[in-house]
C-alpha cells in the first residue's frame, strides 16, 4: 500500500476541495488516462485496487502510471466512545483530488485494451472521472502538442522551397526594367 515514509505532523487537518486542479491536469507519459469530473478522498487501498485492476487486463502489457499520492492522513476516534479527549489515532492514508487532476495514465496499448482497463478501474474510485486520450485533453487545455509544434514549420520549409524558384525567377525579370529608369535618369 502507498504511504508517505515520514511527515512533519502526524495528524492533519481536513481542509477544504474547492477550485480545480491547476497541476497534474495533463497527460504527461501515456496516451490514455482518467481524469477527475468532482472532488473527494481516494484511499491508498483505492489506489492499489485500481492499479491491480488495470494491470490485470491490459494482461501485464504496456505501461501505467499512478499521478496521484495519498499523502494526507485521516483520524478516525473508535466506535462508542464519547466526545472529547482529544483527536483521534490516524487510520488512513488518503490523496485529495480536484477536478480535472489525472489520476491514473495508460500507454504502450490499443485503444480499445486501454478504455476497458480505465473503465473497469473507475469503478473502485469514490470520484466521478472520465477516460480521455492525449489528443482530446490537449484540444480542451487548449496546448498545441509537440508533433503539431515539428510539423508546421516543415510544411512552412517545403512551401518557402517550392516558391523558391519563382521567386528567384521574379526579380531577374524585376530588375531589367528597374535598369531602364535608372539609365533615363
Amino acid at each position: 500500500m502507498l504511504s508517505p515514509k515520514r511527515v512533519k505532523h502526524r495528524k492533519m487537518q481536513k481542509g477544504r476541495m474547492t477550485g480545480a486542479a491547476h497541476t497534474g491536469n495533463t497527460l504527461t507519459f501515456g496516451e490514455y488516462g482518467l481524469v477527475a469530473l468532482s472532488c473527494g478522498f481516494v484511499t491508498n487501498r483505492q489506489i492499489e485496487a485500481c492499479r491491480m485492476t488495470m494491470s490485470r487486463e491490459t494482461k501485464r502489457g504496456g505501461q501505467i502510471w499512478i499521478k496521484i499520492f495519498p499523502d494526507k492522513s485521516l483520524s478516525k476516534k473508535p466506535a462508542e466512545v464519547r466526545m472529547g479527549k482529544g483527536k483521534g489515532s490516524p487510520e488512513e492514508w488518503v490523496a485529495v483530488i480536484k477536478p480535472g487532476r489525472v489520476l491514473f495514465e495508460i500507454g504502450g496499448v490499443e485503444k480499445s485494451v486501454a478504455e476497458a482497463a480505465l473503465r473497469l478501474a473507475k469503478y473502485k474510485l469514490p470520484v466521478r472521472v472520465k477516460i480521455v486520450s492525449k489528443a482530446e485533453l490537449d484540444a480542451s487545455l487548449g496546448v498545441v502538442t509537440k508533433t503539431a509544434h515539428t510539423k508546421a514549420p516543415k510544411a512552412v520549409k517545403e512551401e518557402a522551397k517550392a516558391e523558391a524558384p519563382k521567386a528567384a525567377a521574379k526579380p531577374a525579370a524585376k530588375a531589367a526594367p528597374a535598369a531602364k529608369p535608372a539609365a533615363k535618369k
